[in-house]
């Protein structure tokens, strides 16, 4: 293997073999970084590739010749919008859509990449909690490496999700709780079990899947990088992924700087995020009671909350809180505006770009780059 893992806390370095969760000496979650140096003559034979997220293997943890545990994922539109501009006080928004990935929803790079890494190394058995849709993504990579499942799920996530996963064979256990109370029960049957832990930040390989959201909106402008990026923040790897892209790409010359500016954007009745950075913290605390109807936002006590601030510091970003009603009519307008079958956590980031443009913190004329995070379906309607 030509990468290694880098301790985000205490910079310890560790080989990459075998099925790392944690760093054991100060129990942060672990950074790939790579031996092989990307450079930017390599940029010009990306177009002529296959599509999907792979295409970006220079990037990846994926060895010569390895092929990788896929189902298709990646290479989703980065849709202009100008309606939803319009509506929002904008000139040059973008809607990067994550529903139409194989499993409905951003998750699906992160477990790719997690399930090639762990099936190469052997592992057959998996867990984790989830909020709704990366339950179903592990379910079906799981599925597709030939390996088991068990997934720890709040008894209120949505049920098109539930039954999703079901459809993919894995083991469901409904519990009385939040994703909190899940990953607790995920810990323990890993102990038990021997099963792999494919928790958010406990191994390191989502984080590169998740990386992809980067590589991918850079090409797709032309290698030239927005000036915002608007991302619903849960767990977070999506955030910490592209935050590793941009600076990736900057070193090879792929792309030239700045950083776009990340802004994470989360739900009033859950904001660890956006109540330390606010505060200046270096680390979330945990959010009591969380509540709000976007089941993704509904993470109290994001392991990866020391990554996302500073993720949000180095790049001049910020954290947004917004309300359920606001989110709400958020994926509204990207339904009968734009035609983008919004998940809530998809309205979340149009909420927070009205607000940001309201208070001047958006130029009128930045590039922005919105994120629907997954597809409304699975969360259900009533239309009664």
């Amino acid at each position: 293997m030509d990468w290694s893992l880098e301790c985000s806390g205490c910079a310890r370095r560790e080989t990459a073999a075998g099925l790392p969760t944690v760093c054991e000496q100060c129990g942060s979650p672990w950074l790939v970084r790579y031996a092989r140096r990307v450079t930017s003559d390599l940029k010009s034979g990306v177009a002529s590739r296959a599509r999907g997220m792979w295409r970006y293997f220079e990037f990846l943890p994926l060895a010569p010749g390895e092929e990788p545990v896929s189902l298709g994922e990646g290479s989703t539109p980065l849709l202009p919008a100008r309606r939803l501009g319009a509506a929002l006080g904008l000139a040059d928004v973008w809607v990067k859509d994550e529903a139409v990935n194989p499993t409905g929803s951003f998750k699906a790079r992160g477990l790719a990449a997690a399930v090639t890494r762990a099936a190469a190394a052997g592992a057959t058995r998996f867990v984790l909690p989830t909020a709704g849709n990366a339950g179903v993504a592990a379910s079906a990579y799981g599925a597709r490496a030939g390996a088991t499942v068990r997934v720890y799920a709040p008894r209120t996530t949505p049920r098109p999700l539930l039954e999703q996963i079901a459809a993919y064979g894995a083991e469901l256990t409904l519990v009385d709780g939040h994703i909190g109370d899940c990953g607790k029960l995920a810990k323990q049957h890993a102990a038990d079990t021997g099963a792999m832990d494919l928790s958010t930040l406990r191994e390191p390989y989502r984080i590169e899947g998740k990386k992809t959201l980067g590589l991918e909106i850079a090409e797709q402008l032309a290698w030239r990088l927005p000036g915002a990026v608007l991302y619903p923040t849960g767990g977070g790897t999506g955030l910490i992924g592209m935050w590793k892209a941009f600076l990736e790409l900057i070193e090879a010359g792929w792309v030239r700087g700045p950083m776009p500016r990340l802004i994470s954007v989360q739900s009033s009745g859950c904001a660890p995020v956006v109540r330390a950075f606010e505060a200046g913290a270096a680390q979330c605390d945990a959010w009591p009671d969380p509540q709000t109807v976007a089941s993704g936002l509904r993470v109290p006590s994001p392991l990866g909350g020391r990554l996302m601030l500073r993720a949000l510091k180095e790049s001049g970003g910020r954290a947004v809180a917004v309300t359920d009603a606001s989110l709400l009519e958020g994926a509204r307008l990207l339904a009968t505006l734009e035609g983008v079958d919004a998940c809530p956590e998809g309205g979340a980031a149009v909420a927070a770009a009205r607000r940001l443009r309201e208070s001047g913190q958006l130029g009128v004329d930045e590039r922005v780059v919105v994120f629907n995070t997954g597809a409304g379906v699975l969360y259900g309607r009533d239309l009664t």
